[in-house]
């Protein structure tokens, strides 16, 4: 039943566009923190922080979430889907290109440190990750039909997790394609400045998800009212399965109740061996 109730709202334009949309603006990201990482700790081409440091960056950083949790909370949860995934692409296509000056040393040039600019890039893009992921779990959450919400929900995160997997696999080739190597830092720019300007080719498909507000159900009626008298039949069932249960131990509980009266009768009679035998006969005769 859960796997037809999955290809029957799975095969629903109101499911499927947004997770359409969803897998791409995921795997779109291009994930190449493998090249950022050995630049970061490069003290030749790049600023030479330690393992350590680098974890304090993402440490900090971790408030810059924080920071955007609270302004979706505040702020941006009632807003439509489509305004707020849009100015979430293009904040994390901005936010990107604090990597791009990094990388190209122009911070040092303004007089900001490599320490302090990487605190404030690593606390920025953690936040835009967080106001452009958030209205996805939401999506999801709506797009869960009644019944299955906990199977459907695992579904639709498993094409967000697919969708991360295809951006580390995207990121990875483009690295490999520009010849950046743990040594060889000559094309990063190139690859920070080709992620950052495919964050805004989801954009495209932003027709995809619908127009309606946060708060709004998404699913539509007809498939809500199937569910409804799909449950109400399940449970009707198993109402009726249940009280035939019940019948069958009542007339069994009857029936011990009959034999042990007869058998207190028995044993109450005290009349004698000659009297007993017929009836103890006669229980032999019911229990057979």
């Amino acid at each position: 039943e859960i796997l037809q109730s999955n290809s029957v709202h799975g095969g629903n334009t109101e499911v499927w566009r947004p997770c359409v949309y969803m897998y791409v603006s995921l795997s779109l990201s291009l994930d190449i923190q493998a090249g950022m990482f050995y630049w970061y700790t490069d003290p030749i081409v790049g600023p030479g922080f330690s393992e350590e440091f680098i974890g304090l960056v993402y440490s900090v950083g971790s408030i810059g979430s924080l920071l955007g949790v609270l302004l979706y909370q505040i702020s941006l949860k009632d807003y439509p889907f489509r305004g707020v995934l849009f100015w979430g692409q293009v904040l994390s296509s901005l936010a990107g290109m604090l990597n791009l000056i990094m990388v190209t040393r122009l911070n040092t040039r303004i007089g900001i440190p490599d320490y302090v600019f990487a605190v404030i890039d690593n606390s920025v893009s953690q936040m835009v990750g967080r106001l452009k992921w958030l209205p996805l779990l939401v999506l999801c959450s709506k797009l869960c039909p009644p019944g299955i919400e906990g199977t459907f929900y695992a579904l639709l995160m498993s094409i967000q997790n697919a969708g991360l997997l295809m951006s580390g696999w995207w990121g990875g080739l483009m690295l490999h394609l520009l010849n950046v190597t743990r040594t060889e830092f000559s094309n990063l720019w190139v690859a920070v400045l080709i992620r950052n300007l495919s964050r805004l080719l989801p954009l495209m498909l932003l027709f995809l998800v619908p127009q309606s507000d946060q708060n709004s159900m998404l699913l539509p009626a007809e498939m809500l009212q199937d569910n409804e008298s799909t449950e109400a039949r399940k449970g009707g069932q198993d109402t009726a399965e249940f009280s035939v249960l019940v019948a069958d131990d009542s007339s069994c509980h009857a029936l011990n109740v009959a034999v042990e009266d007869e058998r207190i009768k028995v044993v109450d009679a005290g009349t004698g061996t000659v009297e007993l035998i017929p009836l103890m006969n006669e229980l032999q005769d019911r229990g057979s």
